[in-house]
């Protein structure tokens, strides 16, 4: 059963200091930087000039990192909803900034994201057909990777898009 009682955004403490706290580059930045197609050039504090990615969500390619957001592949509220609610100030900014999987957070372009918002494969797919069954795989890695719940809806949802992608494994390491 899910649980959205008492969710803020701001109990999952993300966009921290990152893998390198010594870059000046905080993990949106990071995950943006290790997913360009084309790297952009990074100057002092981390800013960010040139490169471009091609966001999964809708196929689109992107010049400028100012154009993209990254994603919680699960959104910190289904995250709270499913389990999430449960854990102590460090593992939900553990979540937040999980660079641990290259599943957990995305390079998206910003319109994608809005459009996903808070939604579970039951109420939200990528717009981009073909992805749609790595969406699902690792939707379904990232929920196991950290010990979520899936309500009936959403495992219906990814147990449809399983029968449509024979072909994919889930792949996950249980988070640290």
């Amino acid at each position: 059963m899910e649980r959205r009682e008492e969710y803020k955004r701001e109990l999952y403490k993300h966009w921290n200091k990152g893998l390198d706290a010594g870059d000046g580059c905080d993990t949106r930045r990071e995950v943006i930087i290790s997913e360009a197609v084309e790297a952009p050039v990074v100057a002092a504090r981390c800013k960010l000039t040139g490169g471009s990615w091609l966001s999964p969500y809708d196929g689109v390619t992107v010049s400028g990192a100012a154009k993209l957001d990254v994603d919680h592949m699960v959104p910190l509220a289904e995250v709270h909803d499913s389990g999430g609610h449960a854990w102590d100030a460090e593992r939900r900014e553990a979540y937040a900034n999980d660079q641990g999987s290259p599943a957990t957070l995305i390079a998206v372009t910003a319109k994608s994201n809005r459009s996903k918002s808070d939604k579970d494969p039951a109420q939200w797919l990528p717009p981009a057909v073909d992805y749609r069954c790595t969406y699902a795989a690792e939707w379904t890695g990232t929920k196991l990777r950290w010990g979520l719940a899936a309500d009936e809806a959403e495992r219906q949802a990814l147990l449809a898009l399983a029968g449509e992608c024979p072909s994919t494994t889930v792949v996950y390491e249980t988070a640290p």
